[in-house]
């Protein structure tokens, strides 16, 4: 069983009086029978007949002739009414008091009343009739008698029939349960109607068996007023008598011919099976009159005669049925009353319930209110050790947990308004905290504008400075090429040079063989011998000279090679400052951008500021 309120049925020990359905003003509860697939084997064209409860035409005067049309027009076979069941009843309750002297017992017609007593009233079981209900004589009737063998479906007032229809001790004889609410509630959807049909059987005062006391009124019908049969209905009055009374009844100290004992308080014409719309009306009991007055025959040879003594008319119900074996509508019960035995808390487990429903003193628990279902606290917490329920359907329980979760609630708003006073004190020094920060924030959007606008100039000056060190790099570039070719004409001066010693040694060696000839001429080679002497000379400072001009040229060449190391130095110098320049130009820019963010930030912030002040 779940924790909250709601409460599963145990169909083992349910025993479909419908009293949870009649409780639960919100339609939470609901029933099965077989109507959906008594409709589904009917289209699948399976054979059927019907045995009809004599309450549907009480409650459905002007339909149940269409009804049963459209019914045949499906398929159904045979329509048997259970009246004439009732009056098989009827005879077998006379024969069996009569044959067996059967005194003080208890009407089997209600299947309700019966699964109490095999569940929860067992040493009762003897003293429930043994004569089948209306329903089962007719089935059997039809069965044994007609030699109808098409599968039976009972149109039914009554929930609780179909635990009958299931139960063993019926052996199978019916197959289907069809209630009031849902046959008509299929029939209306699916537009059901046909040619008016009726019952085939007659029947006497069978007919007024669902109404409360009709089994009593045909008793009397057949021995007169005089003989004492007790008339008990209702969901909670039936059960208590019999619970209160059952170990005078075992006994058979009970005084009644009978007890005519029904589950509905109105009978089966507002059986648990039956539209609610119905049993709200008194018109099904005004019908049921007028069908008891119907049934009343002028004809003295019927035992429904209304001319006939109680003494005549019971000899002429024996002549009727005087071929039926009595032993064909007797039956069986079982004691199911291990399955749905109580058991009884132990004192601890008294005192454990009892606190866990906050039943925690004398009074507390013998309140009694019977909102909970049962009449005492005591049989509720019995009720609740079984799993029958649970202390959610308590209503004290519920009243009381509600007081309890109110001190808690209200003792949560007190800390709450102590909370909300300190966060209102947080919340003001939170607007203090914030306006000082909008005030610095207003400093900083001031500083960053600033810095945006410095390093808008900066990155201006910084490509300047970019552009004029292109120039310098260039210039360098110009000097080295210069310095270059300088070189070069250096290179080609000591070739020249080189020529000139060459051509100064060759002269030399010529004016050494001049004079050597002049010598050889003596006087008249004097003069050569001078001009030779001066040629030696010229070649020997010409050769000098060339000497002289190589050395100078080396020293030229050793400056202009520093000049180019020093050109090429220059250069990467002004190539890394060009290249830093352009990184300062970039990165300035980049600052500014970022400048530009943080400046659009800061309004941002100053504005949600302004908001939150």
């Amino acid at each position: 069983m779940a924790s909250h309120a709601r409460i599963n049925v145990d169909p083992d020990k349910c025993i479909a009086c419908g009293a949870c359905i009649d409780a639960c003003e919100h339609d939470a509860r609901s029933f099965y029978d077989d109507t959906e697939r008594f409709f589904a084997d009917l289209k699948r064209g399976e054979s059927i007949s019907i045995l009809l409860a004599p309450a549907f035409k009480a409650n459905y005067p002007k339909e149940y002739e269409s009804v049963l049309g459209g019914l045949k027009k499906l398929g159904v076979k045979r329509i048997i009414s259970i009246s004439f069941g009732a009056d098989i009843t009827t005879w077998g309750y006379l024969n069996y008091v009569q044959k067996y002297n059967f005194m003080g017992g208890i009407s089997q017609p209600c299947p309700a009343v019966v699964g109490y007593i095999e569940r929860y009233a067992p040493e009762l079981l003897p003293k429930l009739f043994p004569v089948h209900s209306p329903m089962m004589c007719g089935a059997i009737y039809a069965r044994k008698e007609m030699g109808i063998r098409d599968k039976l479906a009972f149109i039914s007032p009554c929930i609780a029939k179909k635990n009958e229809i299931d139960d063993p001790n019926t052996q199978g004889y019916i197959n289907y349960n069809v209630t009031f609410d849902h046959l008509m509630d299929y029939v209306r959807k699916n537009h059901i109607s046909g040619a008016l049909a009726s019952d085939e059987i007659e029947y006497g005062l069978g007919s007024i068996y669902p109404m409360p006391g009709g089994l009593k009124e045909n008793v009397y019908w057949f021995l007169g007023e005089d003989v004492y049969i007790r008339q008990i209905e209702g969901e909670k009055h039936v059960y208590e008598y019999l619970h209160k009374h059952k170990n005078d009844i075992a006994r058979g100290m009970n005084k009644e011919v009978f007890i005519d004992a029904l589950n509905c308080g109105m009978g089966c014409l507002y059986g648990t099976g039956v539209e609610k719309s119905k049993a709200k009306t008194d018109e099904a009991l005004y019908n049921i009159n007028q069908i008891k007055a119907q049934s009343k025959k002028d004809n003295k040879k019927s035992p429904w005669s209304k001319d006939l003594t109680p003494a005549e008319r019971l000899k002429k119900l024996n002549a009727q049925f005087s071929k039926l074996n009595l032993n064909d509508y007797l039956r069986k019960y079982t004691d199911r009353s291990k399955s749905c035995a109580v058991k009884i808390p132990s004192p601890t487990e008294f005192e454990n319930i009892y606190n866990s429903m906050l039943k925690k003193t004398p009074e507390s628990r013998k309140i009694n209110c019977e909102c909970c279902g049962y009449e005492t606290c005591e049989r509720m917490a019995i009720a609740i050790y079984n799993g029958f329920n649970n202390k959610n359907n308590c209503i004290h329980y519920l009243k009381n947990t509600a007081e309890i979760q109110k001190d808690k609630a209200y003792k949560l708003a007190d800390a709450v308004n102590i909370e909300k006073s300190k966060i209102e004190d947080k919340q003001f020094l939170i607007i203090e905290t914030i306006r000082n920060i909008n005030n610095q924030f207003a400093h900083l959007h001031n500083a960053v504008d600033e810095m945006v606008k410095g390093n808008d100039q900066n990155a201006k000056e910084s490509s300047a400075i970019a552009g004029e060190i292109n120039d310098v790099e260039k210039f360098c570039d110009e000097v080295k090429t210069a310095l270059d070719d300088i070189t070069e004409l250096v290179k080609s001066l000591d070739s020249n040079n080189a020529e000139v010693v060459e051509i100064a040694s060759q002269t030399n060696l010529l004016a050494l063989n001049a004079s050597i000839e002049a010598a050889r001429a003596g006087e008249a080679g004097r003069g050569f011998a001078v001009v030779a002497s001066e040629i030696n000379k010229l070649a020997a400072n010409s050769k000098e000279t060339a000497f002289r001009s190589n050395e100078s040229h080396k020293k030229v060449l050793s400056y202009v090679n520093g000049m180019v190391k020093m050109v090429e130095k220059l250069k990467h110098i002004v190539n890394n400052v060009n290249e830093q320049t352009c990184t300062l130009a970039a990165t300035t820019e980049e600052i500014s951008a970022s400048s530009q963010s943080v400046l659009s930030i800061a309004n941002s912030v100053k504005k949600e500021l302004r908001n939150l002040q």
